[in-house]
């Protein structure tokens, strides 16, 4: 007989074989018994990002995050039991005895997509990165090996966000959303105005040079580590970031970035699962 949590660890097995393939793919080299909570973790992850995409308005927005606030701090918990990924979210926090302030931090950071308040600075942009990608990445990490990773993983953490919001610049632009730090446009002299009305200028080009730069430099950095086996699974969907970038750098089209084809991020995460090498 299926019990209420498999249910909802099976829920969100599927909801991140639909919704992140990479991580999902991932989870599949990870030690059976550990496989539904990192996938609770990433299911939680989804759902707190994909609010922005539901919503209209930032009020309903801030509703649904204040919702999680209260389901993690163990306030819901009636309703959250009949919500199949916080059931499985907290039945993974109890069995890890994982700290809630991550979770909260990184809540607090998914709040800025409700908005269309500017990135103010690059330091800013690697705070939100450390606090949502860099936060999920800590807690899979405290459940597969107990410790929290290096500080050059989480640069590769760092590297992740700054293509996967690239690749959403067209997108975030339509929405009156700039993700793209203003310090670094003020320094090379892009206007925002062009970026919001899907314009590339020189000065444009000369800001996502410098991110692409910064991402392959924390790529760089993350490969002085030694990966311990148990930690493989949790970084295995870094594997495809890096060949895409390097399509950035040839094909630079800013508002018609290139996509990975699922069959290429596959070979990449299956290749980093036979040579740690190769993941950065």
């Amino acid at each position: 007989m299926t019990s209420p949590a498999d249910s909802a660890y099976r829920y969100c097995e599927k909801l991140a074989y639909d919704a992140d393939r990479d991580r999902y793919l991932a989870t599949l080299f990870a030690p059976k018994p550990q496989r539904r909570h990192l996938l609770a973790l990433y299911a939680f992850d989804i759902e707190i990002a994909r609010i922005r995409h539901v919503v209209h308005e930032p009020m309903p927005g801030e509703i649904r995050l204040q919702w999680w606030r209260d389901a993690i701090s163990r306030q819901r918990d009636e309703e959250a039991a009949a919500n199949p990924v916080a059931a499985a979210l907290l039945d993974t926090i109890g069995s890890h005895r994982l700290p809630l302030q991550p979770f909260l931090d990184l809540i607090e950071a998914r709040s800025f997509d409700l908005y269309t308040d500017p990135m103010v600075s690059v330091a800013a942009l690697d705070g939100y990165a450390d606090k949502t990608d860099g936060g999920i990445v800590g807690l899979a990490a405290l459940v597969a090996t107990g410790a929290s990773p290096e500080p050059a993983i989480r640069r590769a953490i760092f590297a992740r966000t700054i293509v996967r919001l690239l690749q959403s610049l067209p997108h975030d632009a339509s929405r009156g959303q700039l993700y793209l730090p203003l310090d670094l446009m003020q320094q090379f002299g892009a206007e925002p105005g062009d970026l919001l009305a899907g314009k590339t200028t020189p000065e444009v080009e000369a800001v996502l040079a410098n991110l692409r730069l910064r991402a392959r430099d924390a790529l760089t950095a993350a490969r002085a580590v030694a990966v311990a086996p148990a930690m493989l699974p949790v970084l295995l969907s870094l594997a495809p970031v890096k060949p895409l970038l390097q399509r950035m750098e040839r094909e630079h089209h800013p508002f018609a970035p290139p996509e990975s084809p699922r069959w290429m991020r596959q070979w990449s995460i299956w290749r980093a699962s036979r040579d740690p090498s190769r993941l950065f």
